[in-house]
């Protein structure tokens, strides 16, 4: 295994996102309570970077401030703004400018901002096979069993030769299974040379990031491809049907990590939890809770059936049922509900009761 330098980060967000029929850039679409994008940049936490450039596009200030707000602490982003999106290729150009030039042995994950469910260590097992094989670069494939739509991966033996996207490939290169991802690592002293070799010479007339792969093995270098386990890592969001997949993936396996750390749920099929929100255990949630936002909820808590909680702290041992509460406070031991409504700033004391239908306008 060759010990390379640092470890860079390239996230392409920049895209319009037309199939979501939204004025809200595509990176921003929130799911389990965040946004799309972020998550991205959670997996990518997980991973000892040197630096992060996120390409920004269209809604160029509502991304990057989004992401100045939000992103995870202790990760360096630079922002770039692709101004004209003329494809992939294009886009991590741009990004390369966001990088130092003399980091000739640094190594850089390339990925899009529209694969909210890859997990961290899919992105870590993906550098060690980059490097462990002293790859020039590494793509993470997947093997499905409808590909149609994916570009796909063209090997010879242990070498990846070629991607060819579905509008250019050929009736045999349709009939493989093995599919782009569109999740590399490259080296980076490598790619601008190969990226200025690229050609709009294809169906969309775009800089596709899939040729370097081509320009790559063309140039005698190694190229490798890695076979993720689960596919449905890397899917990506494109309009609402997906988006509303993502988020049922996603509250899966929220649900399941609260669920192995001592919080009850009674049908977790019928029990939304953001990312965002904080459970101690021994909680019950009921069906039909929805939990939002940064709520805080203590040990022994019972909530639902039906209750909504946005941005709300419960104490310890309380109960509440059938209600709604947004950016309240309730103490320990207390009981709201049913039927009661908790207005922003409403404060219960420990122990105090809540009538039933009793409504609290904000403090």
């Amino acid at each position: 295994m060759t010990v390379r330098g640092p470890l860079h980060a390239i996230v392409l967000a920049a895209g319009e996102g037309t199939r979501m029929r939204s004025e809200r850039p595509k990176p921003l679409h929130r799911l389990c309570g965040r946004p799309m994008v972020l998550h991205v940049l959670d997996a990518l936490a997980e991973l000892e970077l040197d630096r992060v450039v996120v390409v920004v596009g269209h809604g160029a200030q509502w991304v990057t401030k989004t992401l100045a707000d939000e992103a995870p602490h202790g990760l360096r982003i630079e922002f770039v703004e692709q101004l004209v999106q003329r494809g992939t290729g294009d886009a991590t150009a741009v990004a390369l400018t966001g990088l130092p030039e003399d980091d000739e042995d640094a190594d850089v994950v390339v990925l899009p901002g529209d694969t909210p469910l890859l997990r961290p260590p899919t992105l870590a097992a993906l550098v060690r096979h980059h490097r462990s094989t002293d790859a020039a670069g590494t793509l993470l494939t997947a093997e499905v069993e409808s590909p149609a739509g994916y570009g796909r991966v063209v090997r010879s033996g242990e070498q990846v030769v070629r991607v060819v996207e579905e509008g250019d490939a050929s009736d045999a290169e349709r009939d493989i299974h093995e599919v782009n991802t569109s999740i590399y690592c490259f080296r980076r002293a490598l790619l601008p040379a190969a990226l200025r070799r690229l050609s709009p010479s294809n169906a969309q007339g775009e800089y596709y990031l899939t040729d370097v792969v081509e320009v790559l093995s063309g140039a005698g270098y190694s190229v490798r491809g890695m076979v993720i386990d689960d596919p449905v890592e890397t899917a990506g969001v494109n309009d609402r049907a997906q988006l509303a997949a993502a988020e049922a993936e996603l509250r899966d396996r929220i649900n399941e990590r609260w669920m192995r750390r001592g919080v009850t749920m009674w049908d977790p099929e019928r029990t939304y939890v953001d990312t965002g929100v904080e459970l101690s255990p021994d909680v019950a949630l009921w069906p039909g809770v929805v939990l939002r936002g940064a709520c805080v909820v203590g040990r022994g808590v019972e909530i639902g059936p039906d209750s909504t909680l946005i941005d709300t702290e419960v104490g310890e041992w309380s109960e509440i049922r059938y209600s709604m509460c947004e950016r309240a406070r309730i103490g320990s031991g207390a009981h709201v509900g049913p039927f009661a409504a908790l207005g922003p700033g409403s404060v219960v004391a420990d122990g105090e009761r809540v009538a039933p239908f009793e409504s609290r306008p904000a403090g």
